[in-house]
């Protein structure tokens, strides 16, 4: 299959001429002045006992623009479906109505918060994700065939199966940045999938769940058929297994896991706007050790997978953060705002639901880099443990630093030997430094996954992805 490039969206061609009109005219207005124009398309297949269902997805933005403007004290936007050169004047004066100064109206003793102006440096480009399969091409009725496919060889892997649900959903997206120095154009094309298996002895019901990703097109749906039989294995031996007794215990962390930790764990205690708002005990421990000197940790678009983007939705190009090096905390990551307020350089990490949402800090692709062991020995390294797998959830706690997070899979680790014993589920508890503190091997290997997406602020939601290698680590279990 040969690869290609995510083509230019039509509908952006033809708003590009009226936000160029809606920008100059606020430039004239205004000091500095901004519009983002998007357009976000996709869709939804699923396949089930229920039935079949298709639907179309504009969770992630549909088209319209955001239009930002800076008055010398502070910012206000604005955001429209209709971009059109007969509204320009008629968005000008609505952003000037809601630049009315808030000094007469606040409560008293308080004072009006003031801003500089962001930064603008010139830049000029067009960039694009590539793919092999575009779901377009493949088609619908192709997607649902497959995805049937993928649903009867799961069931038939094994007899305990009552069910199975196979999906799979796209999003193709393009962003069109416009301010006094930069045109920079970009569209992106991600796939997401997962396999659900439920199993079943007597009234005892249990499911595996594995999620798929990529940056790239239907090429993914492969993917999915090859591990379809291991999951239905998974649930099956999920029937058989048990609470388990509450402790600290020696245990691998598979990439998945790895992942959940690096996210829900310690990735949003490093939010930059959290230390605005001081609700982040990272802010204190920038330069300081929070992790084994084997682990570094990376945010940003170095690695392909649904959450890479060249450049966030307030024009700043992304590129790799170092967070953790060696164990030492470096930074956080910031949206351009944030980073004006706390005297950083922004990373890239401003982003919104839609062009219709308020942009917040966010991870994108975040993840431990690999070490230089390998899996088999950090297994018969372990005397007695446990191998942690499919994670099932976690909250985080920024300002705490507690560990909420869970996994459905814990399997026994005796003298170096799995033992096919299973217990489930498992909550994961403790302090965060002290889990990363503890890791003592680090595999050569690197998996980032991104099958769901991360709510902040009102809940709004945008695609991440997470992982790393597998961690040898004590962590309390429960």
């Amino acid at each position: 299959m040969s690869v290609q490039e995510v083509q230019q969206s039509a509908y952006i061609v033809q708003k590009r001429p009226a936000a160029k009109q809606i920008l100059d005219a606020l430039l004239a207005k205004y000091a500095y002045a901004s519009v983002l124009v998007t357009d976000c398309i996709g869709k939804n297949y699923r396949v089930g006992r229920s039935g079949i269902a298709i639907s179309q997805d504009n969770s992630f933005g549909g088209k319209g623009m955001v239009v930002k403007v800076y008055d010398g004290r502070g910012y206000a936007e604005y955001s429209s479906n209709e971009i059109t050169e007969s509204r320009v004047d008629e968005i000008v004066a609505e952003i000037e109505r809601r630049l009315v100064p808030l000094t007469t109206s606040l409560p008293h003793g308080l004072e009006e918060s003031t801003y500089r102006q962001l930064q603008d440096e010139p830049c000029t480009f067009r960039k694009a994700s590539t793919y092999e399969l575009h779901p377009t091409a493949v088609g619908d009725r192709k997607i649902i065939e497959t995805l049937t496919a993928i649903r009867e060889k799961t069931l038939a892997s094994r007899s305990e199966l009552i069910d199975s649900v196979v999906g799979v959903s796209y999003q193709e997206y393009h962003k069109l940045f416009l301010s006094a120095n930069r045109d920079m154009e970009q569209s992106v094309l991600w796939v997401c999938g997962f396999i659900n298996a439920v199993a079943c002895r007597g009234e005892r019901v249990e499911n595996a769940f594995k999620g798929f990703s990529n940056l790239g097109g239907m090429e993914l749906l492969a993917q999915m058929e090859a591990n379809s039989s291991a999951i239905a294995d998974t649930a099956a031996a999920l029937l058989d297994a048990e609470p388990i007794e509450p402790g600290t215990y020696t245990c691998i962390c598979d990439p998945d896991v790895t992942g959940m930790i690096v996210h829900e764990a310690f990735g949003h205690g490093v939010e930059m706007d959290m230390f605005v708002k001081d609700r982040a005990l990272a802010q204190t421990y920038v330069g300081k050790q929070v992790a084994s000197p084997l682990i570094t940790m990376h945010d940003g678009c170095a690695v392909p997978e649904v959450a890479t983007y060249f450049f966030d939705d307030e024009g700043t190009l992304s590129h790799d953060t170092v967070i953790i090096d060696h164990g030492i905390l470096q930074r956080g990551i910031s949206d351009a705002q944030s980073a004006m307020h706390l005297g950083t350089e922004p990373t890239g990490n401003g982003r919104r639901e839609s062009y219709e949402r308020k942009a917040y800090t966010r991870m994108t692709n975040t993840y431990f880099e690999p070490g230089q062991d390998k899996l088999a020995d950090m297994i018969a390294s372990v005397d007695y443990g446990m191998y942690l797998e499919q994670p099932s959830s976690g909250m985080e706690d920024p300002k705490n630093w507690g560990i909420q997070c869970m996994v459905s899979i814990a399997r026994e680790i005796r003298d170096g030997k799995l033992t096919g014993r299973i217990f489930s589920p498992i909550v994961l508890t403790g302090y965060v430094p002290d889990l990363l503190k503890s890791i003592s091997m680090v595999s050569d290997t690197l998996a980032l996954g991104g099958c769901g997406a991360c709510g902040k602020g009102y809940k709004e939601w945008v695609k991440v992805s997470d992982g790393g290698p597998y961690i040898k680590a004590q962590i309390r279990l429960g």
